[in-house]
């Protein structure tokens, strides 16, 4: 017998998976009207060929070039804020099963990551979520999150920078699962993820965690059906926003970043 809960949860992913479906509608019309103007320019440019190698369009290429970036501006006009990534391979080590609990729940432990963008401080949750904060001081031990990319920004309708995928696909993971935790975390009030909150993505399903998470950088209405397990520091919101700045590379709000955010490395340290 389903329980009130179990349902509120059901009609909380559905609504979710209706956004998301929405929005994948809308990336499909952005696309088809992107590739009817790339047609249109097309002849623009065959006619406007001998004024551009004369330098008559130079200045509107600079102009252009120093506009500042949205949150949802194309790729040409968003300018990378961020560093080179550090020499070295991603791995691609998983695992069969979750790693055995072994941190000490009542100790205070704060994850690092250092990106290309700058130096992103968590404070993780180990008494509310510790199956969680546990797999990512295993997995950060094992280097797993190193030199991987940060494959999703979104800019419209929730506002998350997606990490922790070493295949930068968004459907990596370390092969095993961990269990939902802290869904009822006093932070989330009204079905709302407020900014600086680090949460674990999942399939929709529960108990589907992986290596994924999302940092939120501005309040962001989400079912609550994703682990909170820290929150980011204040300087680590500025990287955040930064980030975010540059926009992301489709114009429709969900996509991969402008900005080329590397974690080069990721600790987690108890204090």
């Amino acid at each position: 017998m389903v329980t009130q809960e179990q349902r509120k949860r059901q009609l909380a992913r559905e609504k979710f998976l209706r956004q998301q479906q929405r929005r994948t509608a809308s990336r499909r019309k952005a696309r088809a009207r992107n590739a009817v103007i790339a047609s249109v320019l097309g002849v623009i440019v065959l006619g406007s060929l001998a004024l551009y190698t004369t330098g008559a369009l130079k200045d509107d290429d600079k102009a252009n070039a120093g506009s500042e970036a949205t949150p949802s501006a194309s790729p040409s006009a968003a300018k990378d804020p961020c560093e080179k990534p550090a020499e070295g391979a991603v791995k691609t080590q998983t695992w069969k099963k979750e790693p055995a609990v072994t941190i000490d729940k009542s100790a205070k432990y704060t994850m690092k990551l250092a990106t290309t963008c700058g130096d992103i401080d968590v404070a993780l949750k180990a008494s509310a979520a510790p199956h969680t904060v546990n797999s990512f001081s295993f997995l950060a031990g094992k280097g797993y999150f190193d030199h991987t990319k940060c494959h999703r920004l979104t800019t419209n309708g929730i506002f998350v920078l997606q990490c922790g995928d070493p295949t930068g696909s968004g459907s990596g993971g370390p092969g095993y699962t961990i269990p939902d935790e802290n869904l009822k975390d006093a932070s989330l009030k009204a079905n709302v993820y407020p900014a600086g909150t680090v949460a674990m993505a999942n399939t929709g399903q529960a108990h589907s965690g992986g290596s994924q998470f999302f940092l939120v950088y501005e309040d962001s209405q989400l079912p609550p059906s994703y682990t909170p397990f820290g929150t980011v520091s204040e300087a680590g919101m500025a990287v955040l926003k930064k980030i975010a700045g540059a926009g992301e590379n489709t114009g429709a709000g969900d996509g991969a970043p402008n900005a080329t955010v590397v974690i080069d490395k990721a600790t987690v340290t108890k204090s």
